[in-house]
């Protein structure tokens, strides 16, 4: 497994080294300060499984450095690890593409959870902190098509799960942009929601999970 940690403070970074090698003992753990340094290693070629980002990197702006990985890497799993846990901090992240969030405040045991969770193809969010309407009952298997999405609705929800924009799921998955669009037109009725970001969210509270 390979994770690259993009975090400026240098303790925190050495800490979170010692907590992912309990996630996995064998994992190979790159920790950058800099947006430029993981544009560069990613850039080069490095593939890392999760991609772990602060928002707050010493003048740079998270959002912004989260919006250009959405972009440049599309594919590639990116968790929040923020020292903030505001409701409006949270979707702001969601609705710049990331597969999940994890206070900096949530115990060591939360966070090993949370990223076992997405790295089995689930989304994590602290729920509790966030409000959104009904949504379907919880799933005993949290497989998407007990839902009754049909296997290209799942497909196409699961990338917008990651971020990926209707473009994208059209390149990565060889539709029109009208099939995409009537996938989730589909998608968000079956959730009971109108917007993405609330799509992310009830799918975290649904306990979905996605086959690699």
């Amino acid at each position: 497994m390979k994770i690259l940690l993009v975090d400026d403070h240098t303790l925190f970074r050495e800490g979170m080294v010692s907590l992912l090698h309990k996630l996995d003992p064998q994992a190979a753990i790159v920790g950058v300060g800099q947006a430029e340094q993981a544009h560069t290693l990613l850039d080069e070629g490095m593939r890392p499984d999760l991609l772990l980002l602060d928002l707050e990197l010493g003048g740079e702006s998270g959002s912004a450095v989260l919006r250009e990985l959405r972009a440049r890497h599309p594919a590639l799993p990116v968790v929040v690890v923020s020292g903030h846990d505001e409701p409006e901090v949270i979707l702001a992240a969601i609705n710049d593409g990331a597969m999940g969030f994890v206070p900096k405040s949530a115990s060591s045991d939360v966070m090993i959870a949370a990223l076992r969770l997405i790295l089995a193809g689930g989304i994590y969010l602290p729920c509790e902190a966030l409000a959104l309407g009904p949504v379907a009952a919880p799933l005993r298997s949290g497989k998407p098509g007990e839902l009754g999405l049909s296997p290209r609705q799942t497909e196409v929800l699961h990338r917008v799960l990651k971020g990926m924009s209707n473009k994208q799921i059209c390149r990565e998955l060889d539709i029109s942009p009208a099939t995409v669009k009537s996938h989730i037109s589909a998608i968000l009725r079956v959730l009971n929601v109108t917007t993405r970001t609330q799509a992310v969210i009830a799918a975290s509270r649904l306990g979905l999970r996605f086959e690699a």
